[in-house]
């Protein structure tokens, strides 16, 4: 007898899997994997992932960060070979004092940490390193938005305020510095103003980041730059916006958003547009190519 356990309503497509974090976008995923006939079993990553992830998902199970064997053992005894990693993880939790104590991890997240990411904890070797672990069950990761594609943002002007010449100018100069931030595997943002860098995302995330710049630009409107990394992998780390980005950004003093055309996730557009608008900042997303063209002409 096999000892996959039903679930709650029995669905036409797969059994995915998602490791979800915190913010929207794995509730959005499941919402939009559901729709597609899919049953979604999640584990809710050291309890960050949003309380609406009970309602949009067939089953939740909130498991510790370093309980790997045990989220295995629950994909594995649920049916799910799929999963997709959705929402950030605060990787600052592995900086705690006593944190082999407050973490507890049992042998395979042992196996994981000395065998595959001994090297460095960066973003990427961190979280190819939990692929390369979940691989050895013969589990694999795909990205989320091969569910939901329709999240990642068009190109365009997205407000009804655009960047002014300054701006533009600002645009052009962090370009190039986030995407080399990027390729280091640091961060995705950052803001400048001038011609001068504020400030670069690292383990705080986005809005902290923003937040920073805030504190250190007192006169404010200051542009934040978010790129993807030039080898971004679609299955984790996502550059991502949402109503959170735009509200931080307005209260630190924040008046243009420039973001990666087709490499960034936008999550509840409509409300993010409409609350833009409204605060006066300006939304664009592009390329590199357009913006050299851009500054070019």
């Amino acid at each position: 007898m096999s000892d996959i356990l039903p679930l709650p309503t029995q669905r036409c497509g797969e059994r995915l899997g998602l490791l979800a974090g915190a913010g929207r976008f794995p509730v959005e995923f499941a919402i939009a994997a559901r729709k597609q006939g899919h049953s979604v079993v999640a584990i809710n990553v050291h309890g960050m992932a949003s309380a609406e992830l009970v309602d949009v998902c067939d089953r939740v199970f909130e498991i510790p960060i370093g309980r790997m064997a045990r989220a295995i053992r629950t994909f594995r005894r649920h049916g799910v070979q799929k999963i997709v990693m959705a929402g950030k993880v605060e990787k600052t939790i592995l900086f705690q004092p006593w944190r082999i104590w407050k973490l507890m991890p049992d042998w395979r997240t042992i196996h994981m940490w000395f065998r595959y990411a001994a090297e460095n904890k960066k973003d990427d070797t961190l979280l190819l390193a939990v692929i390369r672990e979940f691989a050895r069950d013969g589990l694999t990761f795909e990205s989320a938005l091969k569910y939901c594609p329709e999240l990642l943002v068009k190109h365009g002007f997205l407000t009804k305020r655009k960047p002014t010449a300054a701006q533009w100018r600002d645009i052009h100069f962090g370009w190039e510095i986030a995407k080399e931030m990027g390729r280091l595997d640091i961060g995705q943002t950052v803001v400048v103003n001038d011609t001068a860098v504020i400030a670069v995302e690292a383990i705080e995330g986005t809005d902290r980041c923003i937040a920073r710049a805030g504190e250190l630009c007192k006169r404010g409107g200051f542009t934040v730059v978010k790129v993807a990394k030039p080898q971004q992998d679609m299955r984790f780390d996502v550059p991502t916006i949402g109503v959170d980005t735009i509200r931080t950004m307005y209260e630190a003093g924040g008046r243009t958003l420039a973001i990666e055309a087709g490499m960034t996730i936008l999550l509840q557009a409509e409300e993010v547009i409409r609350l833009a608008d409204r605060l006066g900042i300006a939304i664009v997303a592009l390329n590199a190519e357009e913006l050299k063209l851009r500054m070019a002409s």
